[in-house]
Parts: structure tokens; C-alpha cells; sequence
């Protein structure tokens, strides 16, 4: 069996004085390293370069390795069905860790692809304007004869146009990665381009705050994206454009954002509540500012020249897929016996967990996916090793439970404090103003700044607390941080006896 260790979001504060009430969230465990495989010395040769945290070029490695991979072959799952080894990763890191730094040392041999195979483009487009021109004018050609032409002269046309069949097919685009897409973008981009895709973007948030994200689209972005993630056919229905279905796409997901936009994602109900955000495998590392001293740098160029030459090698091979409708035909990859009753365990384990009061109670839709985690990671990596690995191994199971079980970790710790409470920023959002704006309002209404009752709380406060009950709680939990001080029964405040008034704590 696993045991799973978490670590609390936030521990009692104790001592003398106020006490914050939005409490710094706890650093999570250390990066697993040994599990990355066959992908740890290259992310180990990125972190020797910038001293970033692990985690970031890890995130990097992992989401263009799956990037790589995902269209060859499908991972056998405990459900009984076969899962895309597409992995969706999000890395919170603010401004200064170096994300970019990480990001473009793993990215530049598919940066190099992508050159590549649009210069070929270019001259492929140029010989379909070509042919298309010249079918165009065989058609018109055709057309005007029988117009012009009855009976079997129409006849002979149909045969004519039978015979030149179909209008020559544009070369797809050659992009494997996209930064913004909107969905129709995607859907264009999947329908006329490479059916193996990613979303990749080292300023995430520009997508998170962008048109796809917007309230109109959010939802059909988010369901799309999860449609994606499962390796379902992707559905367009447009005035203009008809209806069409696109079979066989596959999309990885790397988005790192900033720890601002990272706390409104991770609390946003609709986000969490599609199963968008327990698709993704979230980390937000320790930040290593301030310790990056150009003396500890160090280089393994080696290591990162045969990262770069497996990627390549892997992106040069030709995708298992329909030359017409370019929908992707990937094998099986099924696990070994010892691999499957692995997962079996950490199955089984997280399952328990999740029972009202276990320790994943809160974060069933991260839990309820960590299995599947596991066996896509693994999967990436056997994938990575050998395009045509015969099964996904015990070790490379090994790897991608210990590598799910720390992502399923930090999904706790940072739902712990991204979910702190509406109340609590509410509360938040009281003291502030008790500070800042209720001298001056007490001093107009001739009342002692010093203390305050809930009435004048509802009366004068933050919108929030226009309701009794409200304004009692958010005042019972400033009073629980030492914020506020109850006043004994009866205290007269501006000129009454009051059942309940407090003290303001400055």
C-alpha cells in the first residue's frame, strides 16, 4: 500500500497582539527528483543553470514530454478503459523565479521543429496555391462548357468533374503549441493543423484573464479543455460554419501564473467545480530569491543536448494517425500485472481518504483523479524511454505514484488557503476598515472610535455586512484574532447600554 503525508495550509497562530488573519500559506514537501526518470538530469541540468525552484523546470519537462508523447499511445486506467497520457500543468511562481528561464531550455528543440516544418510549409503552400489554381480553372473550365452545352454535354461534365475530384487539401499549419487560444482558435487550429497540440505559456495569466476566459466563453472554454483532457471528440456547431466533429486530437497543458491570479483561480467555484482545476497538477514551490548567487550556477550542457535530442527525435516521428481526417489512432499501452496492483493500492488509498472526515474530504475532485495522474505520468515516462514501450512498468508506476501523490499534496495545500474563506476576506475586508475608515465616521456621528456595536457595523460598514447575523460573525471572528475585544453587557456606548459592542484593537 501508500500512506499519503499532507501538510496542514495553516497552524494556530499563538502569542501576544493581532494576529493576521490571511495566514502565509506553509511551504509543501520537496520535489520528488529520483521519479522523473529518465527526464531528471536534464531538470536537474536547468535547475543547476538558474536556481530557479525544482519544481519549475520539472512542471516544464513534464508538460513537454507528455506534449511529445501523447499521440502515439493510450494508457490502460483502473477504470477498465484507456486514458491519453496528456498531462495539464500548473506552476505558481511570482515575478522573478526565472519561469521563462526554465521553460525555453526544455522548449528549444521543439521551438527548433516548429521553425523547421513552417519553412517547410511555406514551400508546401506555395505548390497547393498552385495545383488549387489549376483545379480551380479545370473546374471552371468544366462548368461553363456545360452551361453553355445541353443534355450530354451536362452528362460528360459529371464525368469530367467526377474525374477531377476533390479541391486540393491545404498543408496543415505546422504549430505544436499555441499561448492564447480562444476556443474556436483551438478548434480551427485542431481541424487544420496537427491533431497532437499544446497550450504552452510562461505568462499564464494573460490566458486565465483573456477572451477565452471571459464570462461569455468560460464555461465552454473550461468544458472543451476538459473534453480534451478525457480524449474526447471535439464538437463545433456555428451558423456559417455548420456542424462538424473532430475524432482523434490530443492537447497538453502548461500554464505557469503568477500567485495573484493563481488565488482567484483556485477559488473559483466554477473552475474547480467542472473538474477543470483537478485536471491539472498544481505546484507553487518555496520561491529561491534571494539565494541564486551566479558562484552555485552550474552547467551540464550533455545532459540537456540529449534532452533536446530525444524530444526531436520523438517530434520527427510520424504520428499514428488518418492522412485525411488527421484524427489520431494511438495504440494501447497497458500495464504490467505488478504496475496495475501498485496503482491498485494508491487507488485504494486515496479512495479511503476521501470518506467524510479523511483527510481528502475537501478535495475529492483532485483525489477522485490522482490514480489516473499517476498512470498518465507513468505512462509519459515509458512513453519517453521507448515510443514503443510494450507496457508501462512497476518502476515507471513507482514514478508516477510518488510524482501524483506530491502533486495530490500541494492540490491540498493550496486549496487550504486558496479556499480561505469568503468569510474570511470578508473579515478581512472589516478590519481594514475598522482601521482606516471608522475614526473618521465615528468622529462625524460624535461617537468614541475606540469601540464599535454590530449596528454600526451594518449601518456604516463594507457592504457585506449590511445583515445582522453577518456583521455578528465577521466581528466574532475579528474578536477570535484579537482585533476586537468584547465589551461587558451593558457597556454604554453613545449614549445606550448595549448587549454586544466591542473594543478596536490598534
Amino acid at each position: 500500500g501508500c500512506s499519503m503525508t499532507f501538510h496542514d495550509a495553516g497552524t494556530p497562530f499563538t502569542g501576544e497582539g493581532p494576529q493576521p488573519l490571511l495566514r502565509p500559506i506553509l511551504p509543501g514537501a520537496d520535489y520528488p527528483k529520483i521519479a522523473l526518470g529518465p527526464l531528471r538530469e536534464a531538470v536537474e541540468a536547468v535547475h543547476g543553470m538558474t536556481l530557479a525552484p525544482f519544481a519549475v523546470p520539472a512542471q516544464s519537462a513534464l508538460a513537454v514530454a507528455s506534449l511529445a508523447v501523447q499521440g502515439f499511445a493510450n494508457v490502460e486506467t483502473l477504470s477498465g478503459g484507456f486514458s491519453p497520457p496528456s498531462l495539464y500543468a500548473l506552476t505558481i511562481a511570482r515575478s522573478g523565479e526565472r519561469k521563462s528561464s526554465c521553460d525555453a531550455p526544455l522548449m528549444a528543440a521543439l521551438r527548433e521543429h516548429e521553425r523547421e516544418q513552417a519553412k517547410a510549409q511555406r514551400d508546401a503552400l506555395t505548390q497547393w496555391r498552385n495545383a488549387q489554381s489549376l483545379w480551380k480553372g479545370e473546374r471552371d473550365r468544366i462548368l461553363a462548357e456545360a452551361k453553355a452545352g445541353k443534355g450530354e454535354k451536362r452528362v460528360a461534365a459529371q464525368v469530367d468533374l467526377d474525374r477531377l475530384g476533390p479541391e486540393p487539401v491545404a498543408p496543415p499549419s505546422a504549430d505544436r503549441t499555441v499561448t492564447e487560444p480562444t476556443f474556436e482558435g483551438l478548434t480551427k487550429l485542431f481541424a487544420e493543423g496537427q491533431p497532437s497540440l499544446g497550450i504552452f505559456a510562461d505568462e499564464g495569466g494573460q490566458f486565465i484573464g483573456g477572451h477565452a476566459m471571459n464570462s461569455d466563453n468560460r464555461l465552454k472554454t473550461l468544458t472543451a479543455l476538459n473534453d480534451l483532457w478525457q480524449g474526447n471528440p471535439i464538437r463545433r456547431t456555428r451558423a456559417g460554419d455548420g456542424a462538424y466533429t473532430l475524432f482523434g486530437r490530443r492537447l497538453a497543458v502548461h500554464l505557469m501564473i503568477q500567485p495573484e491570479v493563481a488565488r482567484s483561480l483556485l477559488a473559483d467555484g466554477m473552475a474547480t467545480g467542472t473538474g477543470f482545476l483537478p485536471r491539472f497538477l498544481v505546484t507553487e514551490p518555496p520561491s529561491t530569491i534571494g539565494t541564486r548567487l551566479s558562484s552555485l550556477t552550474r552547467r551540464n550542457d550533455a545532459a540537456l543536448g540529449r534532452f533536446a535530442d530525444r524530444l526531436r527525435a520523438i517530434l520527427e516521428t510520424p504520428l499514428p494517425m488518418d492522412p485525411e481526417t488527421r484524427e489520431l489512432h494511438p495504440r494501447e499501452l497497458c500495464l504490467a500485472p505488478d504496475a496495475r496492483a501498485l496503482l491498485v493500492g494508491f487507488s485504494d488509498t486515496i479512495e479511503q481518504e476521501q470518506r467524510a472526515g479523511g483527510s481528502l474530504a475537501h478535495v475529492t475532485g483532485y483525489a477522485s483523479k490522482a490514480a489516473e495522474q499517476a498512470a498518465r505520468i507513468a505512462a509519459v515516462l515509458a512513453l519517453w524511454g521507448d515510443l514503443m514501450a510494450p507496457v508501462v512498468t512497476v518502476q515507471e508506476m513507482a514514478s508516477g505514484i510518488t510524482l501524483a501523490q506530491f502533486y495530490l499534496g500541494e492540490a491540498v495545500r493550496l486549496s487550504d488557503a486558496a479556499l480561505v474563506s469568503v468569510e474570511t476576506a470578508q473579515a478581512e475586508a472589516l478590519r481594514i476598515w475598522l482601521l482606516d475608515r471608522w475614526p473618521e465616521q465615528a468622529r462625524r456621528i460624535d461617537r468614541d472610535p475606540a469601540t464599535i456595536t454590530p449596528k454600526d457595523a451594518m449601518q456604516y460598514g463594507p457592504n457585506a455586512l449590511r445583515e445582522a447575523k453577518v456583521a455578528r460573525k465577521l466581528m466574532a471572528t475579528l474578536a477570535d484574532s484579537g482585533w476586537l475585544v468584547a465589551l461587558p453587557e451593558g457597556e454604554v456606548i453613545g449614549g445606550a447600554a448595549r448587549k454586544l459592542a466591542y473594543r478596536i484593537v490598534r
